[in-house]
């Protein structure tokens, strides 16, 4: 009966390690004095740099792990209409000194998302 349990309990311990260690340092910071309805995702836009549209800042999401698509549902659930993304830490080329010429120029650590509301 032992070593069945202690055959079960290494893999389940593993798998929630794995799940609990996949989205990590997540922080959240919300600036808008009223809540918004919800957006549907597919309607929030990935911006990778400040739009020409007069806009508000209503949050700023920061967390290791997670994806653009992960901080578009998040920017969805709390009325934004776009959240413009920031790539923080990762690879980096010794010999480019460009960051448009580093072949590692997508790779990141860590993502910022700025949740927008147009005006």
């Amino acid at each position: 009966m032992r070593h069945t349990l202690a055959k079960f309990t290494f893999p389940c311990i593993c798998a929630l390690v794995l799940l609990t260690s996949c989205v990590t340092d997540v922080a959240s910071r919300y600036y808008a004095e009223r809540k918004y309805a919800p957006n549907p995702v597919e309607k929030v836009e990935i911006l990778r740099g400040r739009p020409s549209k007069p806009f508000d800042v209503i949050a700023d999401f920061q967390s290791r792990g997670e994806s653009f698509q992960s901080m578009r549902k998040r920017a969805a659930e709390i009325g934004g209409d776009a959240v413009i993304i920031t790539m923080l830490g990762g690879y980096a080329s010794l010999s480019s000194e460009w960051a448009g010429d580093d072949p590692y120029s997508n790779y990141y650590s860590r993502l910022v998302g700025t949740v927008i509301r147009y005006k």
